[in-house]
């Protein structure tokens, strides 16, 4: 890794009273967070909260207003270069050439970070992400959560310090699902960090370290899923949602409100 990076106390990522504005609007209003390395962290909220706008901000396509964002010890104003080298991003749309193979495409990325894939490079880095056997297929014909599995692969190929991912298994089955828990999973054993949005409660049960629920740009609360649910099993707007013992979607509910965000 060519970058100098610095971890404080284990932080890998670091956002001090963000704000992100679009015209009257604030789509990120005073956030702050800290992700610490190793850890999934799990971000959730409504449709419209502000969580991609969030994610967009660490990755420095959108300026913020005001406040920072520091990856690693450095500086999301003034060391974005340095960021990006250590920085791997899958969003939930992402598209990739479709008429080349995954084996090509994965030599091609590597390749753009300056890494030399030969063929037992490639091999490897399918069969870790269970795509050994759709090495020759284009990206075109791949299913929905073989897309989704090399779409972070690739995220991965320059070994990042921080993975960010939006909402990585919308729309897949259960089985596809889980095989991409397991995938991210296997990347915090590696000593990777991992920052992802999520509309799935059980998704964030099931893999994240902590959580933190976002609404109208606000960090509403944070912790880990079962702190969450213990912190909250009392409050009079989750009991009002729940039907019966207290869940994380339930806290969720409570504390953003019924009703459905376009």
């Amino acid at each position: 890794m060519e970058a100098e990076v610095t971890l404080n106390n284990r932080v890998i990522l670091s956002i001090v009273d963000l704000v992100v504005d679009f015209g009257q609007t604030k789509a990120v209003d005073g956030v702050s967070l800290e992700v610490n390395q190793g850890e999934i962290f799990g971000l959730l909220g409504p449709n419209g909260a502000g969580k991609t706008t969030l994610l967009s901000a660490i990755e420095g396509l959108v300026k913020p207003a005001s406040g920072r964002v520091v990856v690693a010890g450095l500086d999301g104003a003034k060391d974005r270069t340095k960021i990006n080298a250590i920085l791997g991003v899958a969003l939930q749309s992402t598209s990739f050439q479709a008429e080349l193979s995954i084996s090509q495409l994965v030599r091609l990325y590597g390749g753009l970070y300056n890494i030399e894939m030969n063929s037992g490079a490639i091999r490897s880095s399918l069969e870790s992400a269970g795509l050994s056997e759709e090495s020759n297929k284009r990206f075109k014909q791949l299913s929905g959560g073989q897309q989704q599995r090399l779409s972070l692969l690739i995220a991965n190929i320059a070994d990042p310090l921080l993975l960010l991912l939006d909402e990585p298994t919308a729309g897949l089955d259960p089985q596809s699902r889980r095989k991409l828990w397991g995938v991210i999973e296997q990347n915090r054993r590696d000593g990777g960090s991992i920052l992802l949005t999520t509309h799935s409660m059980e998704e964030a049960q099931s893999v994240c370290d902590r959580v933190a629920i976002i609404d109208h740009g606000k960090i509403i609360t944070v912790d880990s899923p079962k702190n969450l649910i213990e912190k909250h099993s009392s409050d009079p707007r989750v009991l009002k949602v729940a039907r019966g013992q207290v869940t994380l979607e339930d806290v969720f509910i409570g504390l953003t409100g019924g009703e459905i965000r376009d």
